[in-house]
């Protein structure tokens, strides 16, 4: 099972988090961090916890923020508050790192579904995530005049498949996938795969269930 890390500095939500891990016996380690050097501690002993914070009361930016989940890639990141901005939300949900989020104020049978599928190593996005992510999604028309066949590559790039493995999985030649990456790259203005992968998840090429799981 994993640990998990309660970020939290409510002590009335962070109570309620842990009774609910408690009596669904999701983990057998809960532990608890106060400030970002804290969290930092915890990570350093626990580098595949489910960090469930509260980003709003705690002492980092967006960018200490996701440099931390980034120095801890195995870690599952629930971000579980009151409010949280749409421009942060895209920004975490689009960064190619595993995030979930459910709100302190969804129900709690919400909360309990992010929590299980937290413990299975699985981002729950409740409905104002998927609204926020799916906002100003470009139809198919819309998609920078990409064909067919490169909106087929685009997706297996953005789920992590090389160019190789790409080439063999659809019996087609590495030069002709490669000739595909090439023009993607190029309509879209793009300069890696971490920016191609941000573009899919906005265009619905990558759907977002299929890319967190």
């Amino acid at each position: 099972m994993r640990a998990f890390i309660l970020a939290d500095n409510q002590d009335i939500t962070r109570q309620g988090v842990r009774s609910l891990l408690e009596q669904l016996s999701l983990t057998d380690m809960i532990v608890e961090a106060s400030s970002r050097t804290s969290l930092m501690g915890r990570l350093a002993v626990y580098s595949d916890a489910v960090v469930w914070l509260d980003y709003t009361l705690f002492d980092f930016s967006d960018t200490q923020m996701m440099n931390m989940k980034q120095r801890y890639p195995q870690s599952l990141w629930v971000l579980f508050s009151d409010e949280l901005s749409r421009h942060f939300l895209r920004q975490a949900l689009l960064s190619g790192q595993s995030f979930g989020v459910v709100m302190k104020t969804d129900l709690c049978d919400d909360i309990i579904t992010a929590l299980k599928k937290a413990s299975r190593g699985e981002a729950y996005l409740c409905d104002v995530a998927v609204q926020v992510i799916r906002e100003g999604v470009p139809t198919p028309s819309e998609y920078a005049g990409l064909t067919a066949s490169e909106r087929l590559v685009l997706h297996e790039i953005a789920m992590g498949k090389t160019t190789k493995e790409i080439a063999y999985a659809q019996n087609l030649s590495f030069h002709t996938i490669n000739t595909h990456r090439r023009n993607i790259f190029r309509k879209l203005e793009i300069n890696n795969v971490h920016e191609a992968t941000k573009y899919a998840l906005r265009a619905g090429i990558v759907d977002l269930t299929e890319y967190c799981i």
